[in-house]
């Protein structure tokens, strides 16, 4: 476990946001979960996990994109592994609703993909995760998100579009943790 990741997610998130962190540590759960499949990235998908959402953070939030945000705070002023900052930019779909944004080149440009197989992992961890922090399904989580920021907002609207990958990615990550024995 990347103690470092849980620390500055915390003193990010833990005051001003506590339902935020508490989805965060719930989602690097998760990640842990997944370390049978993962090998040598587990640590690494841990750290992604627990610092996905920083970006909401008041204390670093430029864009209102908090992939974007969250990322370029992690390369820009801590300095943190390039992949750790890649999959926190991307997590989640995050292009679609930077597309929504008008910010889809910007994150495009700044921020490569991840192995696609961690990009799922995350989406994984994330869209099966309630924002307090408990475990769910895609189905149940994707509603909750379009009935929290509404069905014609940015969000809701980006959520519904990244849909069918959000269920796909959680397939294959269940799919994977099957082929090792492990059930969901």
């Amino acid at each position: 476990m990347d103690v470092w990741a849980y620390d500055l997610a915390e003193s990010l998130l833990s005051d001003d946001l506590p339902r935020r962190w508490a989805h965060s540590k719930g989602v690097a759960g998760r990640a842990r979960s997944l370390a049978p499949i993962l090998g040598p990235d587990a640590e690494l998908l841990e750290a992604a996990a627990v610092l996905h959402d920083i970006g909401y953070s008041p204390h670093i939030a430029d864009s209102g994109f908090h992939p974007l945000d969250g990322a370029r705070f992690l390369r820009n002023t801590e300095r943190v592994d390039e992949r750790i900052v890649r999959l926190v930019a991307h997590h989640s779909c995050a292009l679609l609703e930077a597309e929504e944004r008008g910010l889809r080149e910007e994150l495009a440009s700044e921020f490569p993909l991840e192995e696609p197989r961690l990009v799922d992992a995350l989406i994984y961890c994330d869209m099966t995760t309630t924002p307090d922090g408990a475990p769910t399904t895609t189905p149940a989580r994707i509603s909750e998100i379009v009935g929290r920021y509404g069905p014609d907002s940015i969000v809701g609207r980006f959520i519904r579009r990244a849909e069918p990958e959000i269920h796909a990615a959680a397939e294959r990550v269940e799919g994977r943790m099957s082929q090792v024995g492990v059930e969901r």
